[in-house]
C-alpha cells in the first residue's frame, strides 16, 4: 500500500513539474467534492446550500444575460484605478519618509494615527462628502493600497546599511544614482511585499464598499443576491472573489518578484 501510494505521488510529483497549473488546481478537487456530496447528502436544505452544479449553472446564466462581464469589468477597472494612486503615491511617500529624518519626524506620527483607522471608518463622511459614486470607492481603494506599501517602502529603505550608501557616494556617485542603484534594489523585496499586501487590502475594502454604497461589481452582486435570497449567486461571487485575487497573485505579484529578483539579485524564490 505504502509503495502503491509512493508511486501516485512521484506521479504526481512530475505531473505537476509538466503542467504546473495542474499543481494549482489539484488541492481544490478534493473540497469541490467534499461540498458536492453534502449537498447530494441534503444535509443542509438547497436553499442554504447549493451545489457545485447550481453554481455552475448560475455563472452561466449571468455570463449569457451579460450581468456579470459587466459587473466583472466595474470591480476591476475601480481596483487598478484605486491601485495604481495608491502605488503611485506610496513608493514615492515611503521612500521620502525612509531617507530623510526630518521627513520622518514630520510624517511618521500621522502615517500611524491613520493608518490605525480603518478604511471602512471613512465611508459615512466620504459618502457625505462624494455621495454613492466612483470617487468615494477610489478614495476608499486608494488609502487602503497606500499604507502598506508606505511603511514596508520605509522598512526596506531603513534596512539598508548606511555603509552601502557611504561607498557609493566615496565612488563619485549622485544622488540620483545612489537612490536608483542602491536604496532601490535594497527596498525592493519590501516594496514588493507592500504591493501584495496592498493589493489584498485594496480587493477586500472594493468588496466591501460596493456592498455598502455600489450600484454595481461584484460586491454589489453577493449583496442584490442577498436581499433576492439567492445563496447561490452569493456563493458565485465568492468564489469569482478567490479565483480573480488567485490569478492577480500567480499571473501579475509573483511574475513581478520573480522579475525584480533577476533584475536586481535581491529576491529568491
Amino acid at each position: 500500500m505504502k509503495s502503491f501510494l509512493l508511486k501516485i505521488w512521484s506521479h504526481y510529483v512530475r505531473l505537476t513539474a509538466s503542467w504546473p497549473s495542474i499543481g494549482s488546481i489539484a488541492p481544490f478537487i478534493p473540497l469541490i467534492a467534499a461540498w458536492w456530496i453534502v449537498t447530494e447528502l441534503q444535509i443542509f436544505p438547497s436553499v442554504f446550500l447549493p451545489g457545485p452544479a447550481e453554481v455552475v449553472r448560475s455563472f452561466g446564466s449571468l455570463v449569457y444575460t451579460g450581468v456579470l462581464p459587466e459587473y466583472l469589468q466595474d470591480s476591476m477597472v475601480r481596483l487598478a484605478v484605486g491601485a495604481f494612486w495608491g502605488i503611485a503615491l506610496g513608493i514615492p511617500l515611503g521612500i521620502l519618509v525612509g531617507l530623510s529624518p526630518r521627513a520622518h519626524t514630520a510624517l511618521w506620527p500621522p502615517l500611524l494615527f491613520f493608518q490605525a483607522i480603518g478604511d471602512i471608518a471613512w465611508l459615512p463622511i466620504l459618502v457625505i462628502w462624494f455621495g454613492y459614486g466612483l470617487t468615494t470607492m477610489t478614495v476608499i481603494i486608494v488609502y487602503t493600497v497606500i499604507f502598506p506599501v508606505v511603511l514596508n517602502t520605509v522598512l526596506g529603505v531603513r534596512s539598508i546599511p548606511i555603509n552601502m550608501h557611504r561607498a557609493a557616494l566615496s565612488l563619485g556617485a549622485s544622488r540620483a544614482r545612489l537612490l536608483w542603484e542602491v536604496v532601490l534594489p535594497g527596498a525592493l523585496p519590501n516594496i514588493i511585499t507592500g504591493l501584495r499586501n496592498g493589493l489584498g487590502y485594496g480587493w477586500r475594502a472594493l468588496i466591501a464598499t460596493e456592498i455598502i454604497v455600489g450600484t454595481s461589481g461584484i460586491g454589489f452582486l453577493m449583496f442584490d443576491a442577498r436581499r433576492a435570497g439567492s445563496v447561490v449567486e452569493i456563493l458565485l461571487g465568492m468564489i469569482i472573489l478567490g479565483i480573480l485575487w488567485y490569478i492577480v497573485d500567480g499571473w501579475i505579484l509573483t511574475p513581478i518578484e520573480r522579475a525584480t529578483g533577476q533584475r536586481w539579485g535581491l529576491v529568491t524564490r
